[in-house]
C-alpha cells in the first residue's frame, strides 16, 4: 500500500483528507512543518501532500528541506493563485499543486498521477544510479548501458547525478554551478555549457534512442520525463 503523508494545520480539512484517503492508502499526518520534518528522519513516503501555509516551517521552506534529501513526490496545497508565487514551487521542485477549496475527485486524480509518473531512483551497494537505460557509475565516473562503458569527468557525472536524483527539478546555470562546483556563480556560463554538451554527446554515443536532457529555454535544464 501507497504510503501518503499529509501536511495540512487546517485540522477540518486534514481530517477530510485522511477519510478520502484511508481506504486507498497508507497515510501519515504532520499538522506544522517541524513535525513534517521529525516525522520524514524516521518514515518514508511514496507522496507528500503539502500545505504553503504552515505554522513553524512554511511549506515553500520545507519543500526545499525535502528536495536536499528525497525526491518524493509532492504535491502543494495552497490557497496562493499567483502565476509567481506557483512558478516558483515548480521551480523549488513542487511536482504539482491544487489550490483550495479543490474538488476531490480532481485531488484523488492528481494523486494517481503523480504515484503513476514517478520513476523511482534505483541506487545500489556500489552507489550507482539508473535512468531509463542507462547507469551511472559514480565510483567509476562512468556511464553504462549493457556492456558498453564511456568514461565521465567528475564533473559530468556530479551534473548527472544531480539531474537523476531530482528528475523533476529544473536547474538554472547557477543552481548546477553552486551544486558542482561548490562555489559561487559569477556568470561562467561557458564552463557549464561545454560539461552539459559533452555529457550529452556521450549519453547519445551509449543510447540515442532516448532523450535524457530537456533544455528549458529561458531557465534552465532538466531530466527528460
Amino acid at each position: 500500500m501507497k504510503r501518503i503523508l499529509v501536511v495540512e494545520d487546517d485540522i477540518e480539512l486534514h481530517e477530510l483528507i485522511k477519510k478520502i484517503l484511508k481506504n486507498t492508502y497508507l497515510v501519515f499526518s504532520a499538522y506544522s512543518g517541524t513535525e513534517a520534518i521529525l516525522l520524514q528522519e524516521k518514515e518514508s513516503f511514496d507522496l507528500i501532500l503539502l500545505d504553503m501555509m504552515l505554522p513553524g516551517v512554511t511549506g515553500d521552506k520545507l519543500l526545499l528541506k525535502i528536495r536536499e534529501k528525497v525526491n518524493t513526490p509532492v504535491i502543494m496545497l495552497t490557497a496562493v493563485s499567483e502565476k509567481k508565487t506557483i512558478s516558483e514551487l515548480l521551480l523549488s521542485g513542487a511536482n504539482d499543486y491544487i489550490t483550495k477549496p479543490f474538488d476531490i475527485d480532481e485531488l484523488l486524480a492528481r494523486i494517481s498521477v503523480q504515484l503513476r509518473n514517478n520513476i523511482p531512483t534505483k541506487e545500489d551497494v556500489s552507489n550507482n544510479l539508473f535512468y531509463k537505460n542507462i547507469e551511472l557509475d559514480l565510483t567509476m565516473f562512468q556511464l553504462k548501458k549493457e556492456k558498453e562503458t564511456i568514461d565521465l569527468s567528475r564533473k559530468e557525472a556530479e551534473i548527472l547525478k544531480l539531474l537523476i536524483q531530482y528528475p523533476k527539478k529544473i536547474y538554472t546555470k547557477e543552481d548546477i554551478y553552486e551544486n558542482v562546483w561548490k562555489d559561487g556563480y559569477y556568470g561562467d556560463e561557458n564552463t557549464i555549457n561545454v560539461h552539459i554538451s559533452n555529457l550529452r554527446k556521450k549519453i547519445a554515443k551509449l543510447d540515442n534512442q532516448e532523450k535524457y536532457i530537456d533544455t528549458v529555454w529561458g531557465i534552465g535544464i532538466k531530466l527528460s520525463e
